[in-house]
């Protein structure tokens, strides 16, 4: 893959009404301001100390990010702005969903929160419960993430 495919550059003036909106969802109570940056652990796989961060462009993959967060807090999906590059999410892009339909992007560069999404409808329990069930096998497997 070219590094122009790669890569999308965000810098450039500021947000307009055609930006492109970008998702975050978690657990970690923010406030508008607040940079969300790489070296802090993980809330997937064995929890690494994270070398890469993740938005996405699609407020369903947000809410599957909230849903799956670790952590006891109250899910939540932020409004955040790149202040860097980004780029496809390696663990689903083209091995998993040809594509990228799930808009998912990770970067070294950090986010910033400027909004929350307070009114969202969840997956139903059963298909969350579903889902962490899968992860907790592959983990089993010792298939975990590749972005730890």
């Amino acid at each position: 893959m070219d590094d122009q495919k790669k890569h999308q550059n965000i810098n450039g003036p500021g947000a307009t009404p055609f930006a492109q909106t970008y998702f975050h969802g978690t657990k970690a109570d923010l406030k508008i301001g607040d940079l969300i940056e790489v070296g802090y652990n993980s809330n997937y796989g064995q929890q690494n100390n994270a070398k890469y961060i993740f938005l996405t462009a699609t407020l369903d993959a947000a809410i599957w990010g909230a849903e799956l967060a670790f952590g006891e807090g109250r899910e939540r999906i932020y409004l955040v702005e790149p202040t860097g590059a980004v780029e496809n999410d390696p663990d689903l892009t083209d091995k998993r969903f040809p594509g990228n339909p799930t808009q998912s992007f990770r970067s070294v560069e950090p986010f910033k929160v400027i909004g929350e999404v307070t009114v969202w409808q969840s997956h139903p329990a059963e298909q969350v419960k579903t889902m962490k069930e899968h992860l907790a096998k592959l983990k089993e497997q010792g298939i975990d993430s590749l972005n730890d």
